[in-house]
């Protein structure tokens, strides 16, 4: 027997950092946008006829092995701590082979690690019967990677992950919701270009760092998360009305305020890249995740995609072929 599973990564439009509890509790109208990229992150569970547990990860080249569960429970350290801490909480009763591929490049800020232990969790849970429904398979997979991390970590990531689409991630009071968007998608796949610039040489925004200043009351990270807020909640708006010069004005809008409170956050090439594409028809663009480096998404005027690649392929970046996956993740059995 063999299960498989595959889920994909995401590309955020608006409202990143805010998805971290609790600071979307002190800001009206919080919400998060973005959508899922056919990048996806794949495993393959077999169950051993002994005890051993063996871990790999093909895009890491990694491998680690364990005679026994207890003996990876007991371990004060992994290789493969991703694919280590996700078995260590199902606690499975009989060896197994896990092995691993992530589509996303290193540092690309597109959430390969979100999606990867969404994608562990699912082939896991179906494996073991464990019997979690999707949206408790987001909070374990969220409680995880905070371990692995050790700081608190963001809900958005994981949706994209679960659903596929295009989504506004509602962030209130009464809890997580996801909203899928419906839009024209080989309209919207006509208008994107994500490249990748290299593996970041630093973080651009500290999460944690900006966690702690938010919650000891400093107010100008606190009017910065205002207008992080009123930028996505905005975007969300534009989207939904498939209001696309609107979208690139709130992109370019996001770019510019993230920029200033956060200088780490770009590098001279994604500057470079961001100067010479708008003069190609690119109406604005953003990095991925904390920045730094890693990918870099364009929203152009349609028609104007091939003439944007051209430009930033010259300029040394890599650009990344991809459409909006509309399926979150997927398990299959085989026999």
């Amino acid at each position: 027997m063999k299960i498989t599973a595959k889920s994909p990564c995401r590309v955020d439009m608006a409202g990143g950092t805010l998805d971290i509890w609790p600071l979307y509790l002190f800001h009206a109208n919080a919400v998060t946008v973005n959508f899922a990229v056919d990048r996806y992150t794949s495993c393959e569970l077999v169950p051993r006829r002994d005890r051993k547990i063996v871990l790999r990860s093909e895009d890491q080249h990694a491998e680690e092995s364990f005679d026994s569960f207890a003996a990876l429970a007991s371990a004060t350290k992994y290789r493969l701590p991703l694919l280590a801490c996700v078995v260590r909480f199902f606690q499975p009763d009989a060896g197994l082979d896990l092995r691993t591929h992530s589509e996303a490049p290193a540092g690309a800020g597109i959430s390969g690690s979100s999606s990867l232990i969404i994608t562990i969790c699912s082939a896991l849970n179906r494996l073991l019967g464990a019997g979690y429904h999707l949206e408790k398979l987001r909070e374990i997979a969220q409680n995880i990677e905070a371990q692995i991390i050790r700081v608190p970590t963001g809900c958005q990531d994981y949706y994209p992950a679960m659903y596929g689409g295009v989504s506004a991630i509602e962030l209130k009071a009464s809890g997580i919701h996801r909203k899928a968007i419906a839009i024209d998608l080989a309209d919207f796949e006509e208008r994107i270009v994500l490249t990748y610039t290299g593996v970041p040489r630093n973080s651009g925004i500290n999460n944690w760092e900006v966690t702690k200043a938010h919650i000891d009351g400093d107010k100008a990270v606190h009017r910065n998360f205002d207008r992080i807020a009123a930028i996505a909640h905005a975007m969300r708006g534009a989207v939904e009305r498939s209001d696309w010069k609107e979208a690139g004005r709130l992109l370019r809008e996001e770019w510019s305020h993230r920029r200033k409170n956060a200088p780490g956050i770009t590098t001279p090439l994604i500057d470079r890249l961001v100067e010479v594409t708008r003069r190609a028809g690119a109406v604005g663009a953003k990095v991925c995740g904390a920045g730094g480096g890693g990918c870099v998404f364009f929203l152009v005027e349609r028609g104007a995609k091939e003439r944007v690649a051209r430009l930033i392929e010259q300029e040394g970046a890599e650009v990344l072929p991809v459409k909006v996956a509309p399926r979150g993740v997927r398990v299959a059995l085989a026999r």
